[in-house]
């Protein structure tokens, strides 16, 4: 039996790929962290996950650079999927994955991410209640909301477009003598 667009985005996730979404969240959660390597910002950690180039993720910093934007993590899993997903002609209409991978994305985030109660996804609304932009409540918050994106990113890629599914690297344990 053949498995509909609309099944793909109920069924149970199989051991491969559950181990696939843990992989992008906990790439994700110690690129944007930065204690093991250096701190990359949200769409930059991203990207980076899933090895896409991530120069023009830059722009997705503190939601659009002013925090006037949406939230730079939602927008990079967005962009993420339409890099692996979309037509690679200029002139292609939408595929049918993509379309489904984004629907489904913008339909399940604001039920699985922890948004702290914020109205919207603009980035300054979800973090102004956090104080200090540089402070660790704020930062705790984006780490894990990055972490969190990436794993849906990667599972929608599971559920959408698992051949264009790339392979997620996890960042290497620092060296013994380094960890103590």
């Amino acid at each position: 039996m053949v498995e509909s667009r609309h099944d793909a985005g109920a069924r149970p996730l199989t051991g491969d790929e559950a181990a696939y979404v843990a992989r992008a969240r906990d790439t994700a959660f110690v690129l944007y962290e930065g204690v093991r390597v250096p701190h990359r910002s949200c769409g930059i950690a991203i990207a980076e996950t899933f090895g896409l180039p991530t120069r023009p993720y830059q722009a997705l910093r503190k939601g659009g650079i002013t925090g006037a934007g949406t939230c730079g993590s939602i927008r990079a899993g967005e962009q993420v999927l339409g890099e692996l997903l979309g037509d690679p002609d200029p002139t292609g209409a939408v595929t049918p994955a993509l379309r489904d991978a984004i629907t489904w994305l913008q339909a399940v985030a604001p039920t699985r991410l922890e948004l702290g109660g914020a109205p919207d996804l603009v980035c300054a609304t979800l973090v102004r209640p956090l104080g200090d932009f540089a402070g660790p409540r704020r930062k705790a918050f984006c780490t894990n909301l990055a972490a969190e994106v990436a794993a849906l990113t990667a599972e929608a890629l599971c559920r959408f477009g698992a051949a264009a599914a790339p392979p997620i690297t996890p960042v290497p344990a620092p060296p013994a003598e380094e960890a103590r």
